[in-house]
């Protein structure tokens, strides 16, 4: 069974079409981490009166998500995006999680 993940990250004013583009141009190497590390469905949708990023993915029961945080790859692509987003001070984003309050399968 696949569990569903969602949060809310925050884009900088006037970032949104480099952060698409960005997004767009992913690299391979770290598309291939996220899939290796069980992540599915990946979405990230803006709203744009707010500058909120609201992403979701599945994960599999068998993931490995935690560990992403300590792969090149992806504290690479945090240093990338960081200029565009809300970050920590180590450039990883700022993900508020977000509570399930309903869901129709």
């Amino acid at each position: 069974m696949m569990q569903t993940v969602a949060f809310r990250m925050t884009l900088k004013p006037g970032m949104r079409e480099e952060y698409e583009r960005r997004h767009r141009e992913i690299w391979p190497e770290l598309a291939q981490a996220l899939s290796a590390a069980g992540i599915r469905d990946y979405w990230i949708f803006l709203d744009e009166s707010t500058g909120h990023l609201f992403a979701s993915y599945k994960r599999t029961d068998t993931h490995t998500t935690d560990a992403l945080p300590a792969l090149p790859v992806m504290r690479k692509w945090w240093d990338y995006m960081a200029e565009l987003m809300d970050t920590h001070a180590d450039k990883a984003p700022v993900g508020i999680p977000l509570t399930p309050v309903f869901h129709l399968p």
